[in-house]
């Protein structure tokens, strides 16, 4: 699914631009994971787990993305640079289309200049304009304060957690919180 394009100024000054993903973008996005990857554990791959993405497999994942009628991805570009990415997905089955499954990255250099929250506000608008959707999900690791007082800024509430499902590589294991947003249809 293709979104418009959308235009705003950072924090800072510097303008952003918000749109889907072009093909020819797919070595800067998986740069991009690399990179977010690297800055945080709080993200569920590390960088090195990337090699196994081809730029012509990103290619294909953009060109399914960009036709599809159930998913959308969004890049958030800062001086013609990837800043973030994020993306919304939701079932054909009738039994669960009315869910909206969600995630983000943001490059640290781009932290506290409001790009998280407005690639969150998208998403949310996405689902408040389909049909079917009446919640939206997602997942965060335990410790990253900062994702959950975005996502609770914006109405998500913590729904359940499974306990140890992460583990860093020096053995620590991290709580998976998830969290829901519902839709007021």
């Amino acid at each position: 699914m293709i979104v418009k394009e959308i235009s705003y100024v950072l924090k800072d000054g510097r303008k952003a631009l918000i749109r889907a993903p072009k093909e020819e973008e797919a070595q800067d996005l998986l740069n991009c994971l690399r990179l977010a990857a690297a800055e945080t554990d709080f993200l569920l791959r590390y960088p090195e787990e990337y090699s196994e993405y081809t730029v012509e497999n990103e290619k294909a994942f953009i060109k399914r993305v960009n036709e599809s009628d159930n998913e959308a991805m969004l890049l958030c570009l800062v001086e013609g640079k990837i800043a973030g990415s994020c993306h919304i997905s939701w079932d054909k089955a009738i039994k669960t289309r009315h869910r909206a499954h969600l995630s983000i990255a943001l490059l640290r250099a781009f932290w506290n200049q409001g790009i998280g929250t407005c690639l969150m506000q998208e998403l949310i608008n996405i689902a408040q304009n389909h049909p079917h959707i009446l919640q939206m999900e997602l997942a965060f690791v335990e410790g990253n304060i900062r994702a959950q007082k975005l996502y609770e800024k914006l109405g998500f509430r913590i729904t359940g957690k499974i306990s140890r499902a992460v583990r860093l590589k020096d053995g620590t294991l991290l709580n998976e919180n998830f969290m829901v947003r519902e839709i007021k249809k």
